[in-house]
């Protein structure tokens, strides 16, 4: 039998032991990824300008062609901060966005409908950032290889319910201030079919430099910096690269020259590789590589620009990817085969758009806001914060 002292000795251990096993309760304290952390902003990250590139229907795999196409070198390559967004329309029965729902979600900050421009899901106009930084005494531009009222662009400038209505997008042409745009779609502008109305005309009253690809090459514009220019390339939808269009580095490089000189303020402008996109409706791997290309050549000229001023952002992206296009079996450097996830055209033989997420890519004072995941309309929030609005 044990004596009282082994006894209390024994009990002493033993409850030492399940004292020692027992799990402590540990409250695991919730961290923000750093994406979500809103910082406050120094004037050294402050830019002065923001150039926001759009190449249409670009995700991941339409990168990765251009890099493999291109002996392994891509512009892209050269930006340090890079982050990916979530693209999703604001409707319950899908997840795929399109392009103005897209582009309506960079401009403005909102999730809306497909089909949407410049509008909220309830059809309500909302501020776009062109808008906003025109208020504020910016300089503003629009350059694209689509025409002027497609969805991308008309989604800065302009608040329609419906991304077809050409003509009354470019209605909303002569209500901004835009200082400079460069595009398609002139015959929606001069021979409309809505009224007897030449916009054309009323953009000249307005105090703009009208001109076109008939009249005089853009290299050949003697840059009218005291007036406003708009500059067709196409009576609807301009040519495709590999038809011979180069026209969009060159504008790009044009335009960024002409807004440095417009405001001392800064400026704002949206430049989109528009048709690498339609490659991808086509489910033509050769499209979607030569127009990734000539993009490929527009961003360098705008880094060579950010570079040599010091105070611009630079930020790529895409509204959404068009296709499932990816890299296949045989591929190899300089002669890709691609395939596409969307077995099932419509009935004009178009593929459509996929909801994968989307690169984002940054370079320049601020660029570190981009990091992380985050949804479309937050590319928005981080324009407006960065400008200061």
């Amino acid at each position: 039998m044990l004596s009282s002292k082994c006894l209390k000795l024994l009990t002493f251990l033993l409850f030492a032991f399940l004292m020692a096993c027992k799990t402590p309760s540990v409250t695991t304290p919730v961290v923000t990824p750093k994406s979500y952390v809103s910082t406050p902003i120094t004037s050294t990250q402050r830019p002065k300008n923001i150039i926001f590139m759009v190449g249409d229907g670009m995700g991941l795999s339409q990168v990765s062609g251009g890099y493999y196409m291109n002996s392994g070198k891509l512009h892209l390559t050269e930006f340090p901060y890079t982050g990916l967004h979530i693209n999703n329309p604001a409707e319950d029965s899908t997840i795929i966005t399109d392009s103005a729902a897209g582009a309506t979600a960079f401009s403005c900050g909102c999730k809306t409908y497909n089909g949407a421009i410049g509008v909220n899901k309830d059809s309500m106009p909302c501020k776009t950032i062109l808008e906003l930084a025109e208020k504020k005494g910016l300089a503003t531009g629009l350059v694209v290889t689509c025409n002027i009222q497609h969805a991308t662009p008309a989604s800065f400038i302009a608040h329609v319910k419906s991304r077809a209505d050409y003509e009354p997008i470019s209605l909303d042409f002569l209500k901004t201030d835009v200082d400079i745009f460069i595009g398609g779609g002139k015959k929606f502008f001069d021979r409309r079919e809505m009224d007897n109305r030449n916009l054309v005309d009323e953009l000249k009253k307005k105090g703009y430099y009208v001109s076109d690809w008939n009249k005089e090459e853009l290299t050949d514009i003697k840059l009218p910096m005291k007036q406003n220019l708009a500059y067709f390339t196409a009576d609807n939808q301009p040519l495709t690269a590999e038809q011979g269009r180069d026209y969009l580095p060159k504008a790009a490089k044009l335009a960024c020259n002409f807004l440095e000189h417009r405001s001392d303020k800064g400026f704002f402008m949206m430049i989109e590789g528009s048709q690498i996109d339609w490659g991808g409706h086509a489910g033509n791997t050769n499209y979607i590589v030569t127009e990734m290309l000539d993009f490929n050549k527009t961003i360098g000229e705008v880094l060579d620009f950010a570079r040599r001023d010091g105070n611009t952002l630079v930020i790529v992206t895409a509204d959404h990817e068009t296709g499932g296009f990816g890299l296949v079996k045989g591929s190899k450097m300089n002669n890709i085969n691609g395939g596409f996830a969307d077995t099932k055209p419509d009935k004009n033989g178009s593929i459509y758009h996929t909801a994968s997420w989307i690169p984002v890519f940054a370079f320049g004072p601020g660029a570190q806001e981009f990091t992380g995941v985050y949804q479309n309309t937050a590319i928005f929030d981080k324009m407006k914060k960065l400008f200061g609005f």
